[in-house]
């Protein structure tokens, strides 16, 4: 049977809770391949929870269909007065800036006419860069460059630097450290860019429900406590940072979060908390190590070029926000 060149004119949106998890195997099982071979990504445990989720018709989305095959999938999930896209797959030979961005917009229109939702969020990395751009203007859609960058543990772990070691105190992370660390978020986050990404970043309650995400949720992969490190201001006795480490592949390590509160700027903090991570991420056999940031984040990209971290792939935060 020859490969198909392209969607035809009777490719069709439809809900993917007409679909069950089976028909979406080919899919996800092309887009476990898809993201391992361009991240290093395991996406295999997200695969088997969003079929777990499809068997029940639980999984709120769209699926693109054509002649019978689904070609392409995405779906959302509600928080409150948000709508979060949490993935949106294409496959390749569909993705033509026609068929993407019609599915793209069934998922962006179906959270616009759900009553109290007043916010969407969505981070996808996968998808091509026309897909939101289409709809920027159409859908008032802010867009915000975002860039995942490689750290090559071949190369070493970071060299030491002077840090003044009597101020902070390190520990590896406890589950009692959850609520000073969504304080240290919420401080380190407040007038910053990525708080106008993800609105978690704007309370205390919000980054302790993001935290609480990735610590239980695989969709950062395994949670890594040994490489999840929080340090503390021995003057004031409060928490001053931390980073959180996960897993995506049993050799590829990936910083979840690195932060600093303000207060505690400027004395090399944020590079010794990226050394200790990448430390215990190497010594559990990390090959490479992945971290994601705003491309207009430029203290933060500094830092992570100074540590050795490179640009392996550009890819698109969407917001939408009502009455924008």
């Amino acid at each position: 049977m020859a490969a198909r060149s392209g969607p035809s004119p009777g490719a069709q949106i439809v809900e993917l809770r007409r679909l069950a998890g089976r028909e979406l195997d080919p899919l996800l099982l092309e887009e476990t391949v898809e993201w391992q071979r361009e991240l290093d990504w395991d996406f295999g445990r997200s695969a088997d929870l969003i079929r777990q989720f499809a068997d029940g018709q639980a999984l709120r989305g769209s699926a693109l269909v054509d002649q019978g095959e689904v070609v392409g999938y995405g779906y959302s999930v509600l928080e409150d007065h948000k709508g979060l896209i949490g993935d949106l797959y294409v496959r390749p030979a569909w993705r033509d800036g026609s068929s993407d961005v019609q599915l793209f917009r069934a998922l962006l229109d179906s959270l616009i006419e759900t009553p109290r939702i007043k916010r969407i969020e969505s981070q996808l990395m996968m998808a091509e860069p026309w897909v939101g751009e289409a709809l920027q203007r159409e859908r008032g859609l802010e867009l915000h460059a975002r860039m995942m960058m490689s750290f090559d543990c071949a190369a070493g772990g970071l060299q030491a630097r002077y840090l003044n070691r009597r101020r902070f105190h390190f520990e590896t992370w406890s589950d009692h450290h959850h609520e000073s660390a969504a304080t240290v978020i919420a401080l380190a986050y407040k007038n910053h860019v990525d708080g106008e990404i993800n609105d978690q970043y704007q309370s205390v309650p919000g980054a302790r429900r993001f935290i609480y995400n990735i610590v239980q949720y695989p969709g950062c992969g395994a949670f890594f406590r040994p490489g999840s490190i929080v340090a503390f201001d021995m003057e004031t006795g409060w928490m001053a940072g931390l980073i959180l480490t996960s897993f995506v592949s049993a050799e590829v390590g990936h910083v979840t979060q690195v932060c600093v509160a303000p207060s505690a700027r400027g004395a090399g903090l944020g590079y010794e908390l990226l050394a200790q991570g990448i430390a215990a991420l190497r010594a559990h056999g990390a090959r490479r190590i992945t971290l994601t940031v705003t491309a207009s984040n430029t203290d933060a990209l500094e830092l992570y070029r100074r540590c050795g971290f490179r640009e392996i792939r550009r890819f698109f935060a969407y917001v939408w926000q009502a009455g924008a």
